[in-house]
């Protein structure tokens, strides 16, 4: 077994994975001594895998690499590593049901986002300036189309919604 590339093979020998739930589960897998292992580290077999990061991600260590476990998740289910990104569509970087998991590129990823914290005019993709709402969206390779100034940040946030649902398609998020 190389240690730099894990085949679906391989990856089904050390985990079980649930596509309905997205949860890996360690298996229980014979040594080259012959003998059936019963624990990984500090976990047991049968126990969850990984653990999650500070992002919300779940890791997996293998073979003494760390795997994201939605990238694990394609593996297991499409038996190749995905080519680019994965996006989760629900925005839940946690949740790793096959379902939710869907290619992506780092535009598609960014019009997923939620709306940032520090946004205080309340709406993605809309800043305030004075008594007006002004729209914007990112259109890819770090540049901004100004999408127009608005009496109300409805209005804004409309017009961004729009622009984004033709540019991103399912990926465009709201809020």
């Amino acid at each position: 077994m190389r240690l730099d590339v894990l085949t679906q093979n391989e990856l089904r020998t050390f985990l079980n994975y649930n596509p309905e739930t997205g949860i890996f589960l360690w298996r229980d897998y014979p040594l080259p001594s012959g003998k059936a292992r019963r624990r990984y580290g500090k976990a047991s077999i049968g126990s969850i895998a990984g653990s999650t990061d500070t992002y919300g991600y779940r890791e997996i260590r293998i073979n003494y690499k760390m795997y994201k476990a939605h990238r694990l998740a394609w593996l297991y289910v499409y038996g190749a590593w995905p080519e680019g990104e994965i996006d989760h569509a629900n925005g839940v970087p946690g949740d790793n049901r096959i379902a939710n998991l869907r290619l992506a590129t780092r535009a598609h990823q960014n019009a997923n986002t939620r709306r940032r914290r520090d946004n205080k005019s309340g709406y993605k993709g809309v800043c305030r300036y004075g008594d007006r709402f002004h729209a914007f969206i990112g259109v890819g390779g770090g540049k901004t189309k100004y999408l127009g100034s608005f009496a109300t940040g409805q209005e804004a946030h409309a017009a961004y919604l729009d622009f984004a649902k033709k540019i991103y398609g399912e990926f465009a998020r709201a809020a």
